[in-house]
């Protein structure tokens, strides 16, 4: 009996933020099991190597998040083009590492916007799509960090928790319709992710610097994105609503077991020796 592939459930997918990180492995990973993709960047230049590696399957995609509206547009043009988004995965976003008071509070609302508001239009209108079809899957990938806040990354914590939120709502209201969602909780992942970080002008405290370092160590030791990938590839294999928590042991396994059965103020002082803060 031949293995069973994506493409057997999805036929066609829309991914943001596809030309690095988790995207990429995402992207990557749907490709070989013979799904058609449309995959977004800011920069559509950075796709090139995708398209050049999977013709006629890869479509790239200019998209900004931070047009929700143009996006949005983008989004439904890509949509036509492909006959309909058997599944969409919202992973587009970027961190901003910042002491809360200190940073003008623009920066904090732009990141919120762009990732919780703008991923949540995108999420709205691939439903749209896929209810009267009573087909799809919706994956939004929300972050470990819902369940235990990153320091001096404020807003990060509150889109991350937003997206789990959202995600929990929707697995309730799309029950029994034929669309699955998915609330995908990566850790820390070996990627550029700590190179894009926005750091905002201002003084960096030494507890802002203890937690940057060991917030790079962290994700300069973590699994490489196709861990990620192999995750969401067996969660949509396995074709129905959940939570999927992925990353190092300690993260995604032992430490959301801890949580579970320690006091709220355990599990502060472990994050705090986390993060040497």
């Amino acid at each position: 009996m031949p293995a069973v592939r994506v493409s057997d459930l999805h036929r066609t997918a829309f991914v943001t933020g596809a030309s690095t990180g988790l995207g990429r492995a995402f992207t990557e990973m749907l490709l070989r099991d013979g799904v058609s993709v449309w995959g977004t960047s800011r920069e559509v230049a950075r796709l090139d190597v995708i398209s050049e590696r999977h013709p006629g399957c890869f479509t790239p995609v200019a998209l900004d998040l931070a047009h929700g509206a143009h996006a949005e547009a983008v989004f439904h043009e890509a949509e036509t083009d492909a006959g309909g988004f058997d599944l969409v995965v919202n992973n587009a976003g970027f961190g901003v590492f910042g002491m809360f008071a200190a940073t003008d509070f623009a920066v904090w609302q732009t990141q919120m916007e762009v990732m919780l508001i703008h991923t949540a239009r995108l999420s709205h209108a691939a439903l749209r799509g896929m209810l009267p079809r009573q087909h799809g899957a919706l994956v939004n990938i929300s972050s470990l960090a819902a369940e235990f806040p990153l320091p001096f990354q404020s807003a990060y914590n509150i889109v991350k928790s937003g997206l789990t939120a959202l995600n929990e709502s929707l697995i309730l209201e799309t029950a029994g319709t034929g669309v699955i969602v998915i609330d995908f909780r990566p850790g820390d992942y070996r990627t550029d992710f700590e190179g894009s970080v926005q750091r905002p002008p201002g003084e960096a405290t030494p507890r802002m610097e203890r937690s940057w370092a060991a917030f790079r160590r962290m994700m300069e030791s973590g699994p490489a994105p196709a861990h990620a990938a192999a995750a969401l590839r067996r969660a949509l294999l396995r074709n129905r609503s959940g939570t999927v928590r992925t990353g190092r042991f300690f993260q995604a396994v032992l430490a959301p077991l801890l949580a579970r059965i320690a006091s709220l103020d355990l599990k502060r002082r472990v994050q705090a020796g986390y993060f040497d803060v």
